[in-house]
């Protein structure tokens, strides 16, 4: 996604202010000519939203080269999401050759400055043990930061981890606490995990209703197994527990806590 830091030097203030405008109009052309000259004199926050421009097709022509070009720039002036979108570059590939070992190098310097997406990136390398050695606890460390931080992501495969004991204890407790932090934010997964364990009352009190709700909700975000789960619950469920459900999911909608990633979010351009 295309972030444009509202921050700037005061040499530059009102360019990125004109660039600002431009973005809220879709008028990515435009954006790109006021950026490129500031990019081209040092400017760390034009360099990296040149790169997303590059990374996106956003008013240019979309090209992983450029867009590496600008990232790496704003990177190596530290700048925490360029690190963790250079990062991205080289885990799929993009523009350079595929190197997980540099893409944990990036992300690491990401995640070490308190990005929640670094910090998830770099806590889903630990787990897969790609570019570094598998390391599920060093894997569930990095998750829980980006998951405090309100990383529904994170917060999902964190449960995966309490749900399986890697890294952790197993904890079915735990588990359901974490997958209802990731439904309520909607993740599908997520919500479809949370209805089986209401439906089989493991971590948490069988609840039939809860169970069919969250189904429910699941299979309208895509969950292709939710519809299946659902009608074989429905054996179990009487026709007022039912009708129970289903208005529990009409009137369900996702939480919007106003975390610290929502809170950096106000600070950006373009979401």
């Amino acid at each position: 996604f295309l972030i444009l830091i509202l921050m700037s030097a005061p040499l530059y203030a009102g360019d990125l202010q004109d660039a600002q405008d431009a973005v809220h109009r879709q008028d990515y052309k435009t954006a790109y000519k006021l950026l490129l000259p500031l990019a081209e004199q040092g400017d760390v926050q034009a360099q990296n939203n040149l790169g997303v421009m590059y990374d996106q097709g956003l008013g240019v022509v979309k090209n992983y080269q450029e867009a590496v070009k600008w990232y790496r720039l704003a990177a190596e002036q530290g700048d925490a999401i360029a690190q963790s979108s250079l990062g991205g570059m080289y885990d799929e590939g993009m523009g350079v050759p595929q190197d997980y070992q540099e893409a944990v190098k990036w992300y690491r310097l990401a995640a070490e400055k308190g990005l929640h997406v670094g910090q998830h990136n770099l806590g889903m390398m630990y787990y897969m043990g790609d570019g570094i050695d598998q390391n599920y606890k060093e894997a569930f460390k990095w998750l829980d930061l980006a998951a405090q931080q309100g990383d529904a992501q994170a917060q999902f495969n964190l449960v995966l981890m309490h749900d399986q004991g890697l890294g952790v204890a197993q904890n079915y407790q735990e588990a359901a606490k974490q997958y209802r932090l990731a439904a309520e934010q909607g993740v599908p997964q997520a919500q479809f995990n949370l209805g089986l364990m209401y439906y089989s009352g493991q971590g948490i009190p069988q609840h039939y209703s809860s169970a069919h709700m969250w189904l429910s909700i699941a299979g309208s975000n895509g969950y292709k197994d939710a519809a299946t789960k659902r009608t074989s619950l429905e054996k179990k469920m009487s026709p007022s527990q039912i009708v129970k459900a289903q208005e529990m999911a009409r009137s369900w909608k996702p939480k919007k806590s106003k975390s610290i990633v929502e809170e950096f979010k106000e600070k950006v351009w373009l979401k």
